[in-house]
């Protein structure tokens, strides 16, 4: 017998949602790592005033791309430019549907002439290799899972060091500051007699590099690095605080990807497991909806306009080219208040993390979802990334989260359920001042 597709999921369930709608779902917590090292909150506070080392090398999918067609693949799924993309640069991938809406985003690193790393989520990488291989693309591709799905080590390790004194502790570890690299861009560095490759990046909104190379490497490197952070007082990050550490720097992870409802997709969905991420990825909170496209998302508003180009044709491109001016959200923090966030969501020394699409409201009603929310202990409350509509974009609008989760179909959508309400504050995104104003600029 086959195993189940994700089509063969959502009819036995009746609709997309119905398949994915999971109240009370668990947070998901990255594999292999320890949940604490100096403990979250501590961890938390290392990456602005400090600088933590994070051991990512196991959360994330790699699909490697080669191949005359790998180029060409690239532009026909995806709305990025690759005009001037240099060996060695990175940039946020962003695939779209036929109706402009996200797939989802990942990672896409050029290693050479015609090879390339994306990672990330697997939805971006199933994607990709389901229109290399059905547009007959000369193009060979593997894609390496995350140690979730297999106990074998990764082809890859990854490193980040970022922070006040990530550059501090790079110098101590090369012996000398490592060459000049603009932002998401990287540069070949020995250590150790090791080659590797050191990647302009950070996922706090902090200065910092992302280390990547050879498994059979991680072991010495990863020594290195924490001896040259001992003298600096260097922290290593957990995966509790490493899970929320998207949030000041305005990143929504894991949007849900628009492939579900497009009859044209039907067999895409047939090549998808119904235990991928695709059909396993849970939505829950006290926003529903009985529509899945209600869940998905546009680049324009998760703020991904300055990574988009319209200068080639690709899957979604005239979709996706006329929602600029109709667009009606735009992403958000919202700070909790600190007496209703410890009312509902447990003391200020509690560890809380969600995944939710949580309903955003005032006195007109619905006004927007909150899709990423978690303790930020630094700031003494709690803080969301959200998608608001207009009206209540400016900071300082005054707002209130409805916090739990609705039951989910036969119940109706906009039925009060006597969840608690917090009170928040609509501030920038990113939250973090460093990112949000000089973080793409700065030079290493």
């Amino acid at each position: 017998m086959n195993a189940p597709s994700l089509q063969d999921g959502i009819d036995r369930a009746g609709s997309p949602v119905r398949l994915l709608w999971k109240p009370g779902s668990a947070p998901w917590s990255p594999p292999v790592v320890r949940p604490e090292y100096a403990g979250w909150a501590t961890e938390q506070e290392a990456w602005r005033s400090t600088v933590v080392l994070s051991d990512l090398s196991f959360h994330m999918s790699d699909m490697f791309l080669e191949g005359t067609g790998a180029l060409a693949l690239l532009h026909a799924v995806s709305a990025n430019s690759y005009r001037s993309f240099a060996i060695g640069q990175a940039k946020q991938f962003i695939p779209v549907a036929a109706d402009g809406q996200l797939v989802t985003d990942g990672i896409l690193l050029r290693t050479g002439e015609e090879s390339f790393t994306l990672s990330g989520v697997p939805a971006a990488q199933n994607w990709v290799a389901h229109h290399a291989t059905a547009g007959g693309y000369d193009v060979a591709f593997e894609i390496d899972p995350d140690r979730a799905y297999r106990p074998d080590d990764p082809r890859l390790f990854r490193l980040q060091v970022q922070g006040p004194l990530a550059l501090d502790l790079v110098q101590r570890a090369f012996g000398a500051p490592l060459p000049e690299t603009k932002f998401f861009h990287s540069t070949e560095v020995t250590l150790d007699g090791r080659r590797f490759r050191a990647l302009r990046h950070g996922m706090a909104g902090q200065a910092g590099y992302e280390f990547i190379g050879d498994y059979t490497d991680h072991d010495a490197v990863l020594e290195a690095l924490q001896r040259a952070g001992e003298p600096l007082g260097a922290t290593s990050l957990g995966g509790l605080a490493y899970a929320t550490n998207g949030i000041e720097s305005g990143w929504i992870p894991t949007p849900t990807p628009a492939i579900y409802s497009d009859p044209a997709l039907e067999d895409y969905r047939r090549s998808l497991s119904l235990f991928s991420f695709e059909g396993q990825n849970p939505l829950y909170g006290s926003f529903y909806s009985d529509d899945i496209d209600d869940f998905t998302t546009s680049p324009w508003e998760l703020g991904y306009g300055r990574s988009l180009s319209f200068d080639h044709d690709f899957i979604g491109r005239d979709s996706l080219e006329a929602a600029r001016e109709s667009t009606s959200r735009t992403k958000v923090t919202l700070e909790f208040d600190a007496h209703d966030a410890r009312a509902v969501l447990g003391a200020d020394d509690e560890y809380a993390l969600s995944y939710g699409r949580y309903r955003v409201e005032n006195h007109t009603g619905l006004v927007g979802t909150a899709f990423y929310t978690a303790r930020i202990a630094p700031v003494g409350t709690v803080l969301s990334l959200a998608l608001v509509d207009r009206a209540v974009d400016e900071p300082g609008t005054e707002v209130e989260v409805v916090w739990g989760d609705h039951p989910g179909h036969g119940t109706p959508a906009e039925v009060e359920l006597g969840l608690p309400r917090v009170r928040a504050v609509v501030r920038p995104s990113p939250y973090d001042a460093y990112a949000r104003t000089a973080y793409r600029a700065a030079r290493l």
